[in-house]
């Protein structure tokens, strides 16, 4: 209970912070409308000369950028802070006083910092998934919406594991920063299904980077691809990577080094 607490009042701190520069909110706005008409510029030009890229129509298209816009913005708002905050720490090593919290470290040092107005981007691509939803003259079914929630949900969490692997590697080498920039550009792919890709790319964005089970996977549940096989094939990756990641982050810690010590 005192971690959840702690997360609540960071949390709240958080957004209170954000209300101080009310000004962001505004350049939040255009940098999503711009980075969202060049995406839609880009899909009407390459529907300009196919009706169909990798088997995925015009409207599933706008499906997954709906969905990469939204999975970015979860990223940029909850996640990405988190872990450069983390990785800076650890570079100082001023992690002590995350450490000495009455409440589970990794807990705490992934939910210290929050982005509100990037819940922009979130709301944008929601949007964008309920227009490419409309024209797909899609019918709810209960297991399509349950598909597509726990696909985004199993998603975050594959990217959230996915960066802390990457940030908890500061504990041992230095410019971890450079990997964690790498991410954002193979993120960048994501703005297309994976399955338009070469085997190696798309492998490479599914096991190594989980590009794939962040954004097609979800847009997949919502056009009609997803398999229960794929779904078991990403709560079974979920689980890895988050023990994969508890693991790394313990070891870490034991041997972190701070400003105390």
């Amino acid at each position: 209970m005192t971690g959840i607490k702690l997360a609540f009042n960071y949390l709240r701190i958080g957004i209170m912070n954000e209300f101080q520069y009310r000004a962001n909110l505004y350049i939040q706005i255009l940098q999503t409308f711009i980075a969202l008409g060049t995406g839609l510029i880009g899909l009407n030009l390459v529907f300009a000369q196919t009706s169909q890229l990798g088997g995925w129509g015009k409207a599933d298209l706008l499906a997954v950028m709906g969905v990469f816009t939204m999975t970015g913005g979860f990223i940029r708002a909850a996640i990405q802070p988190n872990m450069e905050r983390l990785m800076e720490e650890i570079r100082e090593g001023t992690l002590d006083y995350a450490l000495t919290k009455p409440a589970d470290s990794q807990l705490l040092v992934s939910v210290r910092e929050f982005r509100l107005w990037q819940l922009v981007d979130v709301l944008t691509g929601a949007i964008v998934v309920i227009i490419a939803l409309v024209q797909l003259n899609w019918l709810m079914d209960i297991w399509s919406v349950l598909g597509f929630f726990s696909a985004l949900v199993m998603g975050g969490l594959m990217v959230y594991c996915f960066w802390l692997i990457i940030t908890s590697t500061a504990f041992w080498f230095v410019r971890v920063h450079e990997i964690a920039n790498l991410f954002e550009g193979l993120y960048a792919a994501g703005r297309w299904p994976v399955d338009i890709y070469p085997n190696w790319l798309r492998y490479g964005l599914t096991f190594l980077v989980p590009v794939a089970f962040a954004v097609t996977v979800p847009a997949s549940a919502i056009t009609g691809r997803l398999t229960f096989e794929t779904w078991l094939g990403a709560l079974a990756l979920t689980v890895t990577l988050f023990i994969i990641a508890r693991t790394i982050w313990l070891i870490g810690v034991k041997n972190y080094s701070g400003a105390s010590a």
